[in-house]
């Protein structure tokens, strides 16, 4: 240890005398570094070694409009790295939306990074200090979720989810997992910088690990529990609407429906995989029914209702009769549908799945399906498993998840893995399991604690039938949602402005 005291000083000292451009773009790699414990990377302690290298510039820092800077530019060399998956989307059609691609991803991490520079910067407006940073930040990550409709896409705390830290989010959720982080990365910083009392709490902070794991229920599948096929046909997204292809991806699905000696329970389509409108799809849904052998079917397709068009999933029992029908509410600005679309639309901007003006409509919000003996489902389409409060937002708790999407819109690189990963955070928080099914990958049966019992690899065209799981009680964060974490680091801000009222040298 006492080798490495002296390098948080000299690392610091080395930046702060770089030439102003040097500097923050060392602050901008830096960041990058940071984001590598997303998935599919997993470098989850090279995550706190850089947030632990950002703290130790924040406390130089002299007022808030540096801290702000520093977040900033930490902020978007995280995103640009986190977030890189954006630029696919403007690949499906290169001549059309290519380029757009690296204007849509500075864009989104420069603006992302405004959190960032905010957290920091009211960290340091209420004392500074590590108060300020843990509580300055934290806050600013709970309003990312929520603002503009929210993103809050790669988290800090994300970088914990396949750790056995996952289970410390039943407690407090995605923000308990990202103060965990930050609390680590200060931990370290001053471990590291020769404080006693801070390797105290980082021994402490490592400790919640194997009591995580131990704290962990079973939550395996009874030999009796009902069976879910899973069905993936990897249609990649460029290809999936082109005429001469439907057809073959469409007859795809019915031959991984048809299969099998056993039938399941439950059989499950991704989303938009029925590729006419529900309002036209009778004859369609009677091909499906039949293949299916009267076992319930489970698809995304679209509809509309006069001008509205919809994103939806739908229940198909025994003859093609459709039971329930869900539409998605939580839209992909810019995606799904453009903010002032029908004026853009009349110059010729449209979302990337839009089909016209406004492109898709939302739905009048979360509901739950009876699924018969598999019990009652929350529907929830791409998107949507992203948001916590979505979840939150169901009229009454259901004994599972049900997840459709469209992961070919963010390649195979970073994108789809990441949103996996959210799909397991859910289930962790809520103390329910997860039937998640993409078209292109990665489709998985999901237990209550968000492990994976069962997957169709990336980019693999196939079926899997699997048990499942049972949920568990409601956890507490399912009964409290984020207002805990926020009035944590609302504390942490008092204490801050309490506890740190002399300011620093600048960086």
């Amino acid at each position: 240890m006492a080798k490495l005291s002296g390098l948080p000083d000299r690392a610091l000292r080395r930046i702060s005398g770089m030439a102003p451009l040097r500097r923050w773009l060392s602050v901008i790699a830096i960041g990058a570094l940071a984001a590598l414990g997303q998935a599919p990377f997993g470098l989850w302690p090279v995550t706190l070694v850089m947030f632990a290298l950002l703290i130790g510039l924040f406390l130089k820092v002299s007022d808030w409009r540096q801290a702000a800077w520093l977040g900033w530019a930490f902020g978007t060399g995280y995103f640009l790295l986190a977030l890189s998956w954006i630029v696919e989307p403007f690949l499906v059609d290169v001549a059309r939306h290519g380029w757009m691609a690296p204007f849509a991803l500075l864009g989104l991490a420069a603006g992302l990074a405004l959190f960032f520079a905010g957290g920091l910067a009211l960290g340091r407006a209420a004392g500074g200090g590590v108060a300020g940073f843990i509580g300055g930040l934290g806050l600013a990550e709970a309003a990312r979720g929520y603002v503009f409709t929210g993103f809050p896409w790669a988290q800090p705390g994300h970088v914990l989810i396949d750790t056995g830290l996952l289970h410390w989010a039943s407690y407090a959720g995605s923000l308990g997992l990202t103060a965990l982080v930050l609390g680590g990365a200060a931990a370290l910083w001053h471990a590291v910088s020769g404080g006693r009392r801070a390797a105290v709490v980082v021994v402490a902070l490592g400790l919640l690990w194997p009591l995580g794991a131990t704290l962990r229920p079973d939550a395996a599948a009874p030999s009796d529990a009902p069976v879910v096929r899973l069905i993936q046909p990897n249609a990649p997204q460029h290809e999936k609407w082109q005429a001469d292809k439907i057809q073959g991806f469409f007859d795809r699905q019915i031959l991984f429906t048809q299969a099998g000696e056993q039938r399941p329970d439950l059989i499950v389509w991704p989303e938009t995989a029925v590729p006419v409108m529900l309002n036209t799809a009778a004859p369609t849904l009677e091909v499906i029914s039949a293949a299916a052998g009267g076992v319930p079917v489970v698809v995304g397709l679209q509809r509309y209702d006069g001008p509205r068009l919809y994103n939806s999933l739908a229940l198909i029992e025994a003859g093609g009769t459709v039971a329930a029908v869900y539409d998605k509410h939580h839209l992909v600005p810019f995606g799904e549908y453009m903010p002032f679309g029908d004026w853009l639309g009349q110059i010729g901007i449209h979302g990337l799945a839009a089909n016209e003006g406004q492109g898709y409509s939302s739905g009048p919000g979360a509901q739950v399906i009876d699924m018969g003996g598999l019990g009652a489902a929350l529907p929830l389409i791409c998107y949507e498993g992203v948001f916590a409060q979505d979840v939150l937002s169901a009229p009454e708790r259901p004994d599972f998840m049900l997840l459709i999407t469209n992961d070919a819109w963010f390649g195979q690189v970073s994108g789809p893995y990441q949103h996996l990963a959210q799909a397991r955070l859910r289930s962790a928080e809520q103390g329910l399991p997860m039937i998640r099914v993409a078209n292109t990958g990665v489709s998985a049966m999901i237990d209550a604690t968000g492990r994976i019992t069962a997957e169709i690899a990336m980019g693999k065209a196939g079926w899997r039938d699997a048990p499942l799981p049972p949920p568990l009680p409601r956890t507490l964060y399912a009964r409290t949602g984020d207002l805990g974490m926020v009035a944590l680091f609302a504390l942490l801000l008092g204490l801050s402005r309490i506890g740190n009222r002399q300011t620093a040298p600048g960086i």
